[in-house]
């Protein structure tokens, strides 16, 4: 039954906290939402590049295989683009900046309502796409991972309606104005999410824009492209181009015409494109990874504690950069911590995306398989208790890239499972003291993304969140608030996605001083 209390306070979708790279599984959550359908269509095409308004054929001839990762075969290829295909696509959008970043606010935001209601009628295919390529149950493929993109364009329509792009200060006028031409790479995990979070805010404020989605799930972002042509997007001011991080997304983050680069990935990728951005002084915007805290306060409500953060990271198969694998309990109380978290993992249905009774798919590629594998085994060798689950696949799932939902108990804060992200279904359980003990370990990482509290006592409960250093700290299981500041602080990036503050982060400020008494001549 706590399990089910579970759900019903995190079904609104608590992407922003429960796994906010992000909603989640929730091993639970797809058990609500089965009502659902998807129809199955034809994977599209993403072997063309959208570039100044046409789809195009690539310059380079390269290409790679799209994988199932259910099955670990090929269900398609995707067109990876070189030095040439990315300089066109900068090309066609700095071409298109001036008169964009000339229209007036109206313009833009009747721009973006069409764009939403377009995507509302094509979320069965989003949702399509991403079941397959993403590999995420198929009812949890439309609830959460497409339908938060249409959440997410929602609230940029509503905050462009009331955006400040200027304000007097005394005699002197501030304006934001649009950055310029934007780079967007984005990843894999929470494809639409992503994408969204950058692309809406840069149309909002009139930046144009060249967008790099993960070469693992290219074909959302072709129908994405297809929605933005269809709502009347000018010729060049969106782009999208294919390709892998270490060609395409280097080209992008060192182009001069590229004035800033938002992107999204790995704490080790983002340290890459931040270096070769340097030489040419461009905002470089990060959401990279993170090892979030759940802390269980003594007063807490200990099996509703444990039911919602192992919803939150089993949800996406633990693929979110904000999922608190750090359970930290009470030490008295890890016996029972462990129990409780066991159960959960246990009722997890892990199998084909399609079926409707699977709640847990596979993780999305071989590369990310072996790692958690490696950790998996780590937790293992280093001494940690294996509650649940651990190295290699579920009973009766001999391919694809399936995890166990696994639990470790008394982990300590020198292993590796510890401080590492796993980025898959892994709970590690570990013991505090005191109040001053549970922040220190709650801190004792190089991110900061989020962290989540549990308890009774608010007082307590706000003093805890004021010493954690995160972006994003979930009192209590709150509901989904996309405008609230979605970013992190340490090794976990910097700058903000959501509402105004993704706004923020795309414009330029200018400060015109004088302006009220500016008399001419």
């Amino acid at each position: 039954m706590l399990w089910d209390e579970a759900v019903s306070r995190n079904a609104a979708l608590r992407h922003a906290y429960a796994a906010i790279c992000h909603a989640d599984c929730q091993c639970f959550s797809v058990m609500i939402y089965f009502a659902t359908p998807i129809r199955t269509t034809k994977m599209p095409d993403a072997m063309q590049f959208y570039v100044n308004g046409v789809w195009v054929d690539p310059i380079s001839p390269n290409r790679r295989d799209v994988i199932d990762p259910s099955t670990g075969t090929p269900i398609g290829q995707v067109a990876l683009a070189g030095a040439a295909d990315v300089d066109r696509a900068v090309t066609a959008a700095r071409a298109a900046f001036p008169a964009f970043a000339a229209t007036p606010r109206a313009e833009r935001l009747a721009l973006l309502r069409r764009i939403t209601e377009l995507y509302a009628a094509r979320m069965p295919d989003i949702a399509d796409s991403v079941m397959r390529e993403l590999g995420a149950p198929r009812a949890y493929a439309h609830d959460t991972q497409a339908w938060i993109g249409l959440a997410h364009l929602e609230k940029a329509v509503e905050t462009l309606e009331h955006y400040r792009f200027e304000e007097m200060r005394g005699g002197t006028l501030v304006a934001r104005e649009p950055a310029g031409v934007a780079g967007l790479i984005t990843p894999w995990n929470w494809p639409l999410n992503q994408i969204i979070c950058k692309v809406a805010p840069a149309l909002a404020t009139g930046c144009t824009m060249v967008l790099k989605p993960s070469e693992n799930t290219p074909t959302n972002a072709v129908l994405f492209a297809e929605i933005l042509h269809d709502a009347g997007v000018p010729p060049g001011v969106f782009n999208l181009i294919q390709g892998e991080g270490p060609v395409a997304g280097r080209e992008l983050a060192a182009h001069p015409d590229i004035d800033l680069i938002s992107f999204t990935g790995s704490t080790r990728a983002g340290i890459d494109v931040a270096t070769t951005a340097a030489p040419t002084v461009k905002r470089v915007l990060q959401e990279l990874g993170g090892k979030s805290p759940f802390i269980v306060l003594p007063d807490a409500d200990l099996a509703v504690a444990v039911a919602s953060c192992a919803a939150t990271v089993f949800g996406n198969t633990g693929q979110s950069c904000d999922s608190p694998t750090r359970l930290l309990v009470p030490r008295n109380r890890q016996a029972e911590a462990q129990s409780l978290a066991r159960q959960a993992a246990l009722a997890c249905r892990v199998g084909n995306p399609a079926d409707a009774e699977t709640t847990m798919g596979p993780v999305v590629s071989e590369r990310q398989f072996n790692h958690v594998q490696r950790l998996l085994q780590a937790g293992v060798a280093e001494g940690a208790t294996l509650v649940t689950g651990g190295p290699g696949r579920p009973p009766g799932l001999n391919r694809g890239y399936f995890v166990q939902p696994t639990v470790f108990g008394d982990v300590k804060l020198d292993m590796t499972i510890a401080q590492d992200e796993i980025f898959g279904p892994v709970i590690c359980i570990i013991s505090y003291d005191d109040e001053a003990d549970a922040i220190r370990k709650g801190n004792d990482t190089p991110y900061g993304l989020a962290a989540y509290i549990h308890g009774k006592d608010m007082e307590r409960v706000r003093r805890v969140a004021r010493a954690l250093r995160a972006g994003m700290v979930a009192l209590n299981d709150p509901p989904l608030d996309l405008g609230a500041p979605f970013g992190g602080y340490k090794q976990s990036g910097n700058g903000r996605e959501y509402a105004d503050f993704g706004f923020d982060d795309f414009t330029e400020i200018k400060g015109m001083i004088g302006y009220a008494s500016a008399s001419g001549g």
